[in-house]
């Protein structure tokens, strides 16, 4: 059963931009931790802000639930948000809490606004939140500014469950804090969707903190999905040459893929300037990329619940070793 489902999504935020997503297709099943990663201007904040109505849909559509968010206006987007379904956590949490209320209020909002609760029941469910986040309430009297940034981050957290959503959309969650912080998080998450059933979209630029926190990965590039399929096999053997260069990057996540070294999946410094302005985006990057590539790669499904847009996926890692005789 598929809880969100994103098909052919694109969005433009005017001419002078461009496309700041294209065709982008992704599912979430109930339950479920999906990573989203990419460097920084690849898409990834824009398609959390596109599902939950922030940012319209040039083209595609998103489904939540059995409701086509796509198609709601006024009214309805207005009750569908009220509804809680899907809950935003943004990447600041400093800038993102009201520094002017308290702990207890800030959590309290979203039940506020979806209304139905009685003061009393709404202090319960405030106290409960902060508890699961493992926060002590007493808090709740203290403003953002007098907190932590752990303890902020948590507060933020505890601010998208109170309202007891479907679906977590965390934007960068770990990104500000010490490794300390950032792991009791990153366990916080999982704890969560086991005990909440709750899924969680997590968007990270990196890869060692989604490595052993998601069940599955979805690797943009461009405003593209490159690829995406179960974490273990994306980043214990890419298909896509960047994922490769991404996981050849980050090598406290585990062994190198194939053993491959980072300078090997980049193009030679004396390669002549990538001449087709369409195409596959990643091509003027790409040390694999032949006139093939000046045609945009479809999404090919493969075994195991994968997909990868790339025409060479099947090629390029026979052709690292040559690669890397050039760089050499």
């Amino acid at each position: 059963m598929t809880l969100l489902d994103v098909d052919g999504l694109s969005v433009s935020y005017g001419r002078r931009s461009g496309r700041v997503l294209s065709d982008v297709s992704l599912s979430v099943r109930p339950g479920e931790i999906v990573g989203v990663v990419g460097e920084t201007g690849s898409g990834k904040t824009t398609l959390v802000r596109a599902v939950v109505g922030l940012a319209p849909a040039e083209a595609g559509r998103v489904t939540f639930d059995g409701t086509e968010v796509t198609a709601l206006r006024g009214r309805r987007l207005r009750a569908f948000r009220r509804a809680g379904g899907i809950q935003l956590v943004f990447q600041d949490p400093l800038r993102s809490l009201d520094p002017d209320l308290t702990v207890a209020a800030i959590v309290a909002e979203g039940l506020t606004v979806a209304g139905g609760l009685t003061r009393s029941e709404q202090a319960e469910r405030v106290d409960e939140a902060l508890t699961r986040v493992g926060l002590d309430p007493a808090l709740g009297s203290r403003r953002p500014g007098q907190i932590s940034g752990g303890q902020r981050q948590r507060v933020a957290l505890a601010r998208a469950i109170a309202v007891r959503p479907k679906l977590l959309l965390c934007d960068e969650p770990v990104s500000a804090l010490d490794a300390s912080s950032r792991n009791r998080v990153l366990l916080l998450l999982d704890r969560l969707r086991r005990e909440l059933g709750v899924a969680i979209v997590m968007i990270s630029h990196d890869l060692t903190s989604l490595a052993g926190a998601v069940d599955r990965v979805a690797v943009l590039f461009g405003g593209r999905l490159v690829e995406q399929g179960p974490v273990g096999e994306v980043f214990g053997d890419p298909a896509h040459p960047y994922t490769a260069l991404l996981v050849a990057s980050a090598p406290s996540i585990g062994e190198r893929p194939l053993g491959r070294p980072a300078a090997s999946l980049r193009p030679p410094l004396d390669r002549e300037p990538w001449p087709h302005g369409d195409g596959c985006r990643y091509a003027a990057l790409c040390p694999f990329a032949t006139t093939e590539c000046a045609v945009e790669p479809r999404r090919e499904a493969r075994t195991g619940g994968r997909a990868v847009a790339c025409h060479h996926a099947d090629t390029w890692p026979d052709l690292v070793g040559r690669t890397r005789g050039a760089l050499t």
